[in-house]
């Protein structure tokens, strides 16, 4: 299910007091730098490749210990009831920023995001496309990653949210609809501490193609297609992209999944990606200002094989990074 608007409050509450009880009887030690290396931004790894303290994407995903310590959370989780991937608590110190960024990588493609604020200040504004709110702890929100998105804590404290990523299940879907329909216009229901089992979460097992199926690669596809600028250039690009994927799919009936393939599979990557730069299609854009090139590179090209080649499109990192919102 996709979002049709920039940030929504889903229409489900969470006890503020119980959860910041959780999250600061947690040891100093279980929180560490962002990988960005940004002043001010620090996490706990709660669910993770292996249930390890790491900061990877993919993996076969398990909780860490910080996760079992905090009953409460994990409640919240199993009532949800979607299947989780990577999610951490997420600090912003007092001043400090998220700078303004738009997500194309293939994990945040694939993933839902809920943040659920846990102490908050009312300096904190998080900005997504030409919205900004100040989510209220305890509140429950998504916003569209594809969008342009920033956070800034212009308050004395520092801001702690829990973040949770999802390729979805459970309720979700349910909570989303209500309130994307405006049916949630009453109070949000809150979940009290205690008033379900944290039994039975389920986390997710498989999160990154081994080698991308045809139907997988016409959805990115599509959904680049849909985002991009009118350009003289875009036509010949387009057909040129049409061509990669049936080959694709046609390589697909031959060899499957099989390491037999893999040459071949990565042969026509490496040939679009030649042919494409050809065109002098580069600065081609989307609608987001990312560059379409960069976009496919990232939701297709570096994820279609096991093994993709390093190569890549002379195009700008923007969205690229992994960074804290």
């Amino acid at each position: 299910m996709r979002l049709d608007q920039p940030l929504l409050q889903l229409p489900i509450s969470f006890c503020a007091d119980t959860l910041a009880a959780e999250v600061q009887a947690l040891p100093t030690s279980a929180w560490q730098p962002h990988p960005t290396g940004f002043v001010g931004n620090e996490a706990v790894p709660l669910v993770t490749p292996g249930g390890t303290f790491n900061d990877m994407f993919e993996g076969p995903m398990g909780p860490t210990q910080a996760l079992l310590q905090c009953r409460y959370i994990m409640e919240i989780m199993a009532e949800i009831g979607a299947v989780w991937g990577r999610s951490r608590l997420m600090a912003l110190a007092a001043g400090a920023e998220v700078p303004p960024h738009a997500d194309s990588h293939y994990y945040w493609r694939t993933h839902h995001r809920l943040h659920i604020p846990v102490i908050t200040n009312p300096g904190v504004q998080f900005t997504c496309g030409d919205e900004s709110v100040h989510m209220a702890a305890g509140e429950c929100w998504m916003f569209d990653s594809f969008r342009w998105h920033d956070v800034q804590n212009k308050g004395t404290e520092r801001r702690v949210h829990l973040v949770i990523d999802t390729v979805g299940g459970g309720q979700l879907w349910d909570l989303m609809e209500a309130a994307q329909s405006r049916q949630a216009d009453a109070a949000p229901r809150m979940l009290l501490p205690g008033e379900r089992t944290a039994d039975g979460l389920a986390f997710e097992q498989v999160n990154a193609p081994r080698i991308m199926s045809p139907w997988e690669i016409r959805c990115h596809v599509a959904f680049i297609c849909e985002h991009a600028v009118p350009d003289p250039l875009l036509d010949p690009v387009l057909k040129r992209i049409d061509r990669f994927v049936e080959a694709w799919a046609a390589t697909w009936a031959r060899f499957g999944e099989a390491n037999d393939g893999l040459p071949v599979y990565r042969e026509l990557i490496s040939t679009t990606r030649r042919d494409l730069n050809a065109l002098g299609g580069n600065n081609l854009l989307l609608y987001n200002e990312l560059e379409l090139f960069h976009v496919l590179d990232q939701l297709v090209f570096s994820m279609a094989a096991a093994a993709p080649q390093a190569t890549s499109f002379r195009a700008s990192t923007v969205g690229d990074r992994q960074l804290a919102s």
